[in-house]
C-alpha cells in the first residue's frame, strides 16, 4: 500500500480516532489504527471492540492496500511535521515508512488480517440533527453513573419519536431529563435504545466538526448503534438491560418555587462548596421569603455562607443537597433564571430553565441529603 495525503487531513481524521483507540490493553493490535487505501481516498478505522470510529480523507494513491499502524504515535509524529504533504508506503514486514519533505521515518506496524472486523451498518431508520443530539448530551451525561457494577446506568436513554427526541440519565441519586422537538425522518412510533458514555463523547467531537444544520444518519440492529455524519461512522454496542422507569421519578405535585438568577446561586454555591466536607459535598439550602441562603461546614475546613435573592413564597424550608449535583445543572443551563421546585425537605427537589422562552424540555431531579 502507498499513497499521499494532506498532513491537515491526517491530522484532523487521526485525532477523531484516539478517544477510540485503548491506550492501555492486553490486546495489542486495539492500539492500533486500521488505514486502508483505495479510489481516491485512505480509511481509518480504529475500535476497542465496544466502540469503534471509521473516517476517511481524500488521497492520491498509488497502490491499493491495507495496514496498521500505532495510533498514538502516528499521530504525535505526523502532528510535528511541517505543512504539506505525507508519503507513507507499507513495507512487506508490516513497517511503513513515512515520508514528508526532508523527513523520513519508519514506525513498526501489525498485520491487518488480526485487525476486527467491524459490524456493517444497516439501513437507516432515522436523520438525526446532530447540534441537537450534542445538546441532549451535554445536558445529561453528567448524571450517569460511574459505578460499573450499575451496568444499565453507565449510559443514557435516547428515546426517538417522529417529532422529538429525548434522552435521559441517572446515577440513582439524581436523574437528567430532557426533550427537544425535532423532526426524525424515518422513525415509527418510538425507537429507544441504551447509549454508552463513552460513545455519547465522541458524538460530540462528531458534532463539533460538522456544519450547523448537520443530520446523522442512524441505525441499529440487535448489538450496535450507529450513527453516520457525512464520511465519519460510529458504531457502539448497545447496553443491554431495563432502564429504571424514569416517569415515577419525575415530580408531579411540587408546590414551593424559588425563581433564581442562574449565575448569582452558581457563584454562591461555589463559594460555599469549598468548606463542604470533601466525600460528601453537602451543603444546606435555606428558603425563606425573597431569598435563598447557602451555607456549609466542616470540622477541618471552616464554614461559609452566602445569600441571594429569590422569588420564593412560602414556608421557611432547609434541606440538604450535594453541591456538586446542583452546580453540574447550573454550569450547563442556557438560561438566564432557574426555578428550583420542591414539596417538602424529604422529597426530591427540581431544578429547570425558567422565564425565557424555549422548546426544550429540561427537567433535573436531585434527592435531597441528610446533614
Amino acid at each position: 500500500m502507498e499513497f499521499t495525503v494532506s498532513k491537515a487531513d491526517l491530522v484532523r481524521e487521526l485525532s477523531l480516532s484516539q478517544g477510540v483507540v485503548e491506550k492501555k490493553t492486553t490486546i495489542p493490535i486495539l492500539s492500533n489504527v486500521l488505514l486502508e487505501a483505495s479510489g481516491d481516498r485512505v480509511t481509518l478505522t480504529a475500535t476497542d471492540l465496544e466502540l469503534g470510529v471509521r473516517c476517511s480523507c481524500k488521497a492520491t494513491v498509488k497502490k491499493e492496500g491495507a495496514g496498521t499502524v500505532p495510533a498514538r504515535k502516528l499521530l504525535d509524529y505526523v502532528r510535528l511535521l511541517p505543512e504539506g504533504d505525507v508519503h507513507m508506503k507499507f513495507l512487506e514486514n508490516h513497517w511503513v515508512s513515512i515520508t514528508c519533505g526532508r523527513s523520513k521515518t519508519r514506525i513498526a506496524g501489525m498485520s491487518r488480517d488480526s485487525f476486527p472486523e467491524l459490524p456493517k451498518m444497516p439501513d437507516p431508520i432515522a436523520e438525526i440533527p446532530v447540534k441537537a443530539l450534542a445538546s441532549l448530551i451535554a445536558r445529561t451525561s453528567f448524571a450517569i453513573s460511574m459505578e460499573e457494577s450499575r451496568f444499565t446506568l453507565s449510559g443514557a436513554l435516547l428515546i426517538l419519536r417522529p417529532d422529538s427526541m429525548t434522552m435521559v440519565a441517572t446515577d440513582g441519586h439524581r436523574l437528567a431529563y430532557v426533550q427537544t422537538p425535532c423532526e426524525n425522518a424515518g422513525v415509527g412510533q418510538q425507537f429507544r435504545a441504551l447509549i454508552p458514555k463513552k460513545a455519547m463523547g465522541e458524538l460530540v467531537k462528531l458534532a463539533e466538526d460538522a456544519v450547523p444544520e448537520a443530520k446523522a444518519e442512524f441505525a441499529g440492529d440487535d448489538n450496535h448503534l450507529f450513527f453516520k455524519v457525512g464520511e465519519r461512522l460510529l458504531i457502539t454496542r448497545k447496553l443491554t438491560g431495563n432502564f429504571p422507569d424514569y416517569e415515577r421519578v419525575l415530580p408531579k405535585d411540587h408546590t414551593l418555587i424559588a425563581r433564581l438568577q442562574k449565575d448569582e446561586i452558581r457563584a454562591a454555591i461555589e463559594r460555599v462548596a469549598q468548606f463542604a466536607d470533601e466525600r460528601s459535598r453537602a451543603i444546606r439550602v435555606q428558603f425563606t421569603e425573597g431569598e435563598v441562603k447557602v451555607f456549609s461546614s466542616s470540622v477541618e475546613m471552616g464554614e461559609s455562607e452566602e445569600t441571594v435573592t429569590s422569588e420564593y413564597k412560602g414556608p421557611d424550608l432547609e434541606i440538604g443537597f450535594n453541591a456538586q449535583y446542583l452546580l453540574d445543572f447550573l454550569r450547563v443551563t442556557a438560561q438566564d433564571h432557574i426555578a428550583f421546585e420542591l414539596k417538602d425537605q424529604k422529597s426530591a427537589g427540581e431544578l429547570r430553565p425558567a422565564g425565557d422562552a424555549t422548546p426544550d424540555q429540561y427537567r433535573y431531579v436531585v434527592m435531597p441529603m441528610r446533614i
